[in-house]
């Protein structure tokens, strides 16, 4: 059995289980935390050796518990963690778990699975939220609410290293040199904005290097959306002026950015000065354009978060706005997996703490449901934001109608989001009746192959769900084996099936067919699945391929022995690789097509194509990668400094491969053993 020890991060804390006090690292700003660590391996009181479990196990270590606030960890058998929960007082907290009655379903069937725990004990209950928070973050514990879509946002990056400084677009840690502006909603919305403001501010877009290298300047000068730094077309005096107007607009002075600009052109005019009058115009209508892009400003919100929370059907959308400068920025819908037990207000509670646990807080944030420990998440907000964070719910006013408005767009996106989901569960109903399987499939792999004439070959699989694609599920497989000729679809694909079951073996074992297939038979019941957790192990699997590729899946399934637990079928291009005359293998019947209408049919023409669409795309990229490779990239201990050093004294890989030893030595950086070691290398070849 894995100890629990071993799915927590190293970072997060020290194994230890003596009682001494340890550092623990706060995830947002990497500060300390003394803390100490209660460990449930205690030998000769560990529950797991005694035989408890659930409540009892539960009895033993509140016997030990301190009234001391902290962070505590509930583990199944396998030593996966169940829960992750903080409390101000971790007796008086636990000992609620031990309790024989009073539970709901979820917290009962949490406590049943319990076999041991895990403890930190914190200085404040602060402290324990932002433990918990991080820890929920790394472990996702199954009985937690979770975010499932938690990628970085967008920023506006305007550098200050360069003496002509650039717009870009920035995602991920703020490390490079320069001003930022947002956080924006989208990709799409940094892109449309930067689009805008090359017209209103005429700053270059280009790269460090394609900049320093011009001798002329291009087309975005040609078409007035630049200014053209590169060939000092504009001094650098004026450009600078041109950065400070797109900085002051980014930072909510839009209204003083705009009057400057109207005096300017009025100026032009009068000394009968058009051309330039005309620049100014098409700048004024640039930023107007800008500003209404971006939906409701407000009048007396300057920088606020503002998130709204429904549930329906089951399910929760979250709808955040952000509101910066006195700006709308844009707005993110999400769909936490939470229990259809927890209320409104305790799912937003729990995503609150974790939302902004690698994201910059804004000073106000305002919520359509009062939260519990709202005083205790403000406390926290501000300790690691370094400003004072102020929550609120507002009943009136400006605010309340902010709130209002991302409610409704809640209430929408959740009922877009149900629909698509209602049609998602009733095709797989009917793929499972028209296939005759045993029940619903809640995983569906499909897997196809990619390559020329079986170079740069990769193997492709993607993943569906009654949610529909399950992206972060999708897997790439670059073909290893030397043993298969080069164009060999069936032993690729036999590599693949292998490689992909054999670690799905190792990493969750056998499939149990009594608990993991899955059992649902209508489409409420399917409805009802999509909050638990998604299985490892697919229902079906779908082969883009005839007879011989399913031949060679189930021929390597029934060597690992699992060939009654997965089902295969294959899906054959039609007459003339036709869409719509597409013939299906399946074992122990003859192939078949399926009427050109049939709903069936389009929903795994679907999932065949986005199969397709993703092996050929890393074909494309490896491919890619293969094209621009250099031959030095292959010797050992030539990296970028000695490989630029070589190319700039040779001029190409080539003219290094034929050099003699004694010209080698003589580049910078170029060692006697790393010279002989190029030369050979060459000769050897």
């Amino acid at each position: 059995m894995k100890t629990p020890f071993q799915d927590l991060p190293p970072q997060d804390l020290d194994e230890r289980d003596d009682g001494s006090p340890e550092t623990v690292a706060d995830p947002v700003n990497n500060t300390a935390i003394d803390a100490i660590v209660w460990a449930s391996a205690l030998q000769e009181n560990d529950g797991t050796a005694a035989g408890l479990t659930g409540g009892e196990v539960i009895n033993e270590f509140v016997k030990r518990l301190p009234n001391d606030p902290g962070v505590y960890r509930m583990f199944n058998k396998d030593g996966d963690v169940l829960y992750v929960g903080k409390a101000r007082n971790l007796k008086k907290r636990v000992v609620n778990y031990a309790r024989p009655t009073g539970h709901t379903n979820r917290i009962a069937r949490m406590i049943h699975e319990t076999v041991t725990m895990e403890f930190v004990v914190t200085r404040t209950e602060t402290e324990a939220l932002l433990l918990e928070a991080n820890l929920i973050k790394r472990l996702r514990p199954r009985y937690n609410v979770l975010m499932r879509d938690d990628k970085s946002f967008p920023y506006i990056m305007i550098s200050n290293n360069h003496r002509a400084p650039g717009i870009f677009k920035h995602r991920g840690a703020r490390s490079k040199d320069g001003n930022y502006f947002g956080p924006f909603a989208s990709a799409t919305a940094v892109t449309r904005t930067i689009n805008a403001m090359q017209r209103a501010f005429l700053l270059r877009t280009c790269t460090d290097s394609f900049l320093e290298n011009r001798s002329r300047p291009c087309l975005l000068y040609q078409i007035k959306r630049c200014a053209g730094p590169c060939t000092h077309e504009i001094s650098d005096e004026n450009y600078h002026e041109l950065v400070r107007e797109a900085k002051s607009f980014l930072s909510g002075k839009s209204q003083a950015v705009k009057k400057h600009l109207s005096e300017a052109m009025q100026k032009a005019s009068q000394e009968l000065d058009f051309e330039h009058a005309a620049v100014y115009r098409d700048r004024l209508a640039a930023l107007s354009h800008v500003q209404s892009h971006q939906g409701i400003n407000p009048q007396t919100v300057e920088e606020a978060d503002v998130f709204a929370i429904h549930q329906a059907g089951g399910m929760t959308c979250i709808q955040v706005f952000f509101f910066r400068t006195g700006q709308n920025w844009g707005n993110r819908s999400y769909f936490p997996k939470a229990d259809i037990s927890l209320t409104a207000a305790e799912v937003l509670g729990a995503f609150l703490s974790q939302f902004y646990a690698d994201k910059p807080c804004p000073k106000l944030i305002l919520l359509s449901e009062e939260v519990e420990d709202q005083s205790l998440i403000e406390e926290a907000l501000s300790a690691t934001s370094g400003h004072r964070v102020y929550i609120n719910v507002p009943q009136r006013g400006e605010k309340k109608d902010m709130v209002d408005h991302a409610f409704t767009n809640a209430r929408e996106a959740l009922g877009r989001r149900l629909a698509e989901t209602s049609s998602q569960a009733r095709l797989l109903k009917a793929l499972a009746e028209t296939f005759e399987l045993p029940s619903v499939p809640r995983r569906i792999e499909v897997y196809d192959n990619s390559h020329i004439m079986g170079t740069n070959a990769v193997g492709g699989m993607i993943v569906a769900g009654p949610e529909g694609f399950v992206k972060n599920q999708y897997r790439k497989f670059n073909i290893r084996s030397t043993d298969i000729t080069p164009g060999d679809d069936f032993g690729m694909m036999r590599e693949v099936i292998e490689r992909r079951f054999s670690r799905l073996v190792k990493e969750h074992g056998l499939r149990d067919t009594k608990e993991d297939v899955a059992t649902t038979s209508s489409e409420e019941e399917l409805l009802e699945s999509v909050t638990d957790s998604f299985p490892a192990w697919p229902d079906l699997i779908l082969i883009d391929g005839g007879q011989g590729q399913v031949g060679a899946v189930r021929q390597i399934l029934g060597e690992m022995g699992i060939a009654d637990q997965v089902i295969a079928i294959g899906i054959a291009k039609g007459v003339d690789r036709d869409a719509g005359r597409e013939r299906f293998f399946v074992e122990g019947k003859p192939d078949f097509t399926l009427p050109p209408r049939d709903p069936v049919l389009y929903f795994i023409q679907r999932m065949r194509d986005e199969a397709h669409r993703f092996a050929i795309g890393t074909h494309r990229a490896k491919r890619k990668n293969a094209f621009v490779k250099n031959p030095l990239d292959e010797i050992a201990g030539i990296g970028p400094a000695r490989k630029r050093a070589l190319l700039h004294h040779f001029g190409t890989a080539k003219a290094v491969s034929g050099a003699a030893l004694s010209d080698l030595m003589q580049i910078d950086g170029i060692s006697e053993a790393m010279a002989k070691q190029i030369y050979d290398h060459f000769r050897n070849e």
